[in-house]
C-alpha cells in the first residue's frame, strides 16, 4: 500500500479541485468495478456487485489548502483565504503550490514577534511569479516513511482513499452486497459531496473511512485511540451517534476475523457519515477510522498496522451480507 499511499498524498487536490486525485483513483479501481461514474458535484462513484443490500463506503479525496484573494500593489505578495480548517500558527514558512506549478511561501509580518498570528496577517510570497486571483493552492510536503510510520500532508483523507482502493482490489467483485464506493469531494469545507451521493444511491447502510485523532501524545485528545493499535470503530463524534446495530456489526466482524480494533469516540470533528445519515428517510451510518497524529498539519502521521487493520476490517464487513436493523 505504501507506493499507492505516496502517490495519493503527493497528488494536488484541494477542496473543490479534486480532479487530479479522481483520475488517479479511477485508474486504480476501474478494472475491479461493475460501474464507474462521476456525479454532478464531482464525486467518483464505483459500484461493485448488483444484488443484496446497498452499502455506501465513502472516503474523501480533497485536502485542505488556500486560495489567492488579493495581490498587494506595493509588494505583489498574495493575501489568501483558507480552504478547510487551517491551523494558523503552523503556516508560517510552509510552501504551497498552485495548479500550474507556481510555488509560494507563507510569510507573516514580523513573525518572530507574534507566535499566534491571525490569518489576515499572513501572505503568500511567490517571488514575483504571477498568480490570478481565485486560484487555489495545496501545501507541498514530501511523503516519508520510518519503519512502520508513514508521514505526509493530506493523509486526511488520502490514507482513507488508499484503504478503500485496497479493499476494492481484495474484494475482486466478490460481495453479497451492492457496494457503492464513493470518493467524495469537498469534505473539508462542510461535508458537501457525500450528501448528494447518498441521495442518489439511497443506501441501506453507510461506512465512512477517515482519519481520527489519537490520545497517546502529551496533552493529547481525550480518547483511548492509539497509533499502531488497530482500526478505529466509531461510536460517537459531534456529527454522528452511531446506531448500536452498526457498532455491533463492526465489532463482531473484527473479533470474528481477529482484526485489532479500538473504540473511537472524539469530542471534535466528524466525517462524511454525519451527512450521509441524513439522506432520504435516514441511513444507519458508522465509520472505520485511521488513528492519525497531527491532523491538518503538513506531517500527518499514520501507522502501517492501522492501515492494514482498516483494510482488513472493511473487506470483512463487505464480504458479509449487510442486513442492519436499527
Amino acid at each position: 500500500m505504501s507506493e499507492l499511499l505516496k502517490r495519493l498524498c503527493e497528488t494536488w487536490g484541494p477542496s473543490g479541485y479534486e480532479h487530479q486525485v479522481r483520475r488517479l483513483i479511477e485508474s486504480e479501481v476501474a478494472a475491479y468495478a461493475d460501474e464507474v461514474r462521476i456525479d454532478g458535484i464531482g464525486n467518483l462513484i464505483v459500484r461493485v456487485g448488483s444484488r443484496g443490500p446497498k452499502v455506501m463506503v465513502v472516503a474523501h479525496m480533497d485536502e485542505i489548502g488556500v486560495m489567492a484573494t488579493f495581490a498587494e500593489p506595493s509588494t505583489g505578495v498574495l493575501r489568501f483565504a483558507a480552504i478547510g480548517g487551517l491551523t494558523v500558527h503552523d503556516l508560517v514558512g510552509q510552501r504551497v503550490q498552485f495548479e500550474d506549478g507556481t510555488l509560494g511561501v507563507i510569510g507573516a509580518h514580523q513573525p518572530y514577534k507574534n507566535s499566534n498570528p491571525k490569518l489576515d496577517e499572513l501572505y503568500i510570497d511567490t517571488g514575483g511569479a504571477p498568480v490570478a486571483i481565485g486560484q487555489p493552492a495545496a501545501f507541498v510536503h514530501a511523503y516519508a516513511e520510518q519503519g512502520d510510520i508513514r508521514l505526509s500532508k493530506a493523509m486526511d483523507d488520502r490514507a482513507g482513499c488508499a484503504v478503500v482502493i485496497e479493499a476494492i482490489h481484495k474484494l475482486n467483485r466478490k460481495t453479497p452486497n451492492q457496494v457503492y464506493f464513493v470518493f467524495s469531494v469537498q469534505e473539508e469545507v462542510g461535508l458537501r459531496g457525500a450528501g448528494p451521493a447518498a441521495f442518489g444511491i439511497t443506501p441501506d447502510v453507510a461506512i465512512a473511512v477517515d482519519v481520527t485523532d489519537t490520545g497517546d501524545m502529551p496533552k493529547g485528545e481525550k480518547t483511548v485511540v492509539k497509533l499502531g493499535h488497530g482500526a478505529g470503530i466509531k461510536v460517537y463524534d459531534p456529527g454522528l451517534v452511531v446506531p448500536r446495530a452498526v457498532i455491533d456489526w463492526m465489532v463482531s466482524t473484527a473479533e470474528k476475523a481477529k482484526i485489532p480494533y479500538q473504540i473511537d469516540m472524539i469530542e471534535a470533528g466528524t466525517t462524511d457519515a454525519a451527512r450521509v445519515q441524513l439522506a432520504g428517510s435516514g441511513v444507519p451510518s458508522g465509520a472505520v477510522t485511521i488513528p492519525t497524529r497531527y491532523i491538518h498539519s503538513q506531517s500527518e502521521m499514520v501507522h502501517a498496522r492501522d492501515l492494514q487493520a482498516c483494510t482488513d476490517l472493511l473487506v470483512a464487513l463487505l464480504k458479509s451480507k449487510a442486513e442492519i436493523s436499527v
